[in-house]
Formats: structure tokens, sequence, C-alpha cells
């Protein structure tokens, strides 16, 4: 098994792991996450994951794992959400041959890709935003070590947009529900 495949059974069944981790179970919530992991990667689920969405960026495993630790720490908000969706809305595309750029492909090549990064990074360090500039720390590494061909894919993958769409959709959905309660009660 190549350093990739290994990569992606792993980050998947963390990945599944992390998403039981969110069943109202209480104090037993840690355990589960790490039931759910150890049977996903027995029972095939983690290999079903890599095969349908391929290897998961570190951004998405990196979120996932900070689910499994005890005292969970929540990063993707509504707005970053919100972000990462109108991202993807202009990546995926692009790469699906629409418009005259694939941005997609700069991501081989990430020299400009590396370089818009800067600021991103010097704005996470500005901002405190510790846990998220050590998550695009890890991303740069695990390209840099040959995880992934194109630095697009350490970062966002589709799974990761599902999760961010799952997120506004909640949000969106909850302000709505919100308001009419609001408009009953009046």
């Amino acid at each position: 098994m190549n350093p990739q495949a290994a990569y992606g059974l792993l980050a998947h069944g963390l990945i599944f792991g992390a998403l039981l981790s969110l069943l109202p179970l209480g104090t037993l919530r840690p355990r589960a996450g790490l039931a759910g992991t150890a049977i996903a990667l027995l029972a095939g689920i983690a290999p079903a994951m890599h095969a349908a969405f391929g290897p998961p960026s570190v951004t998405l495993l990196c979120l996932a794992l900070l689910r499994l630790i005890p005292q969970p720490v929540n990063l993707l908000g509504p707005r970053l959400a919100l972000g990462l969706c109108a991202a993807a809305a202009l990546l995926y595309p692009t790469s699906a041959g629409w418009g005259g750029v694939d941005l997609h492909a700069l991501g081989y090549q990430p020299w400009a890709l590396g370089a818009a990064l800067l600021p991103l990074g010097a704005a996470l360090w500005l901002r405190g935003q510790v846990f998220w500039l050590l998550i695009l720390a890890g991303d740069l590494a695990a390209y840099a070590a040959g995880l992934f061909d194109n630095l697009w894919d350490a970062l966002v993958d589709p799974l990761l947009i599902l999760v961010a769409a799952i997120v506004v959709a909640r949000h969106a959905a909850g302000r709505l529900i919100g308001r009419w309660r609001q408009h009953r009660a009046a």
C-alpha cells in the first residue's frame, strides 16, 4: 500500500469517527468517535468512503481530529462555511472546463497559489487564529511531502465542501425557524 492510499484510508476512518461523535451521546461521545474510527477501518466503511470521495484534504482531516478530542473544537462556522462554498463555486466549475481559466490546474505548479496563501497566513497570524494557521501549515506540509499532486487537493475536497454546505443550510434553516417563531408569537 502506498502512502497516499494509507493516508486516505486512515483519514476516512477518522472522519467517520468524527461523524459518529456528532451524535448526542453525552460523556460517551469521545469513545463513540474512537469506536467509529475502528469500525470504519475494520468493516470496510473507510475504503468505501475512499473509493467514493478520493483522499480527503488535510483541512477536513484536521477538522475531524478536532471533533475527536475530549473537548471538541468547532472551527467551521457558518461564515467560513459560506466562504468555502463560494470558493468551491469558482474552483470546481473552472476545473470542469467552464470559463477560460482552470483554477484547479494552478495547484499542479503552485507558486502562484502559494504566494496567494502568504497573505492568508499573515492574516491568520495577526488575528490569532492558531488552529487555522496550523491546519494551513499541515496542508502545505502534506503537499510538500508528496501526499498530494495538487495543492488544491490538500486544501479542499468535495466532502469538505459538502460538510460546509450542510453547515450553511443548517444555519439558514435555524434562522428561518427563528424568524417564523418570532412572527408567529407576534
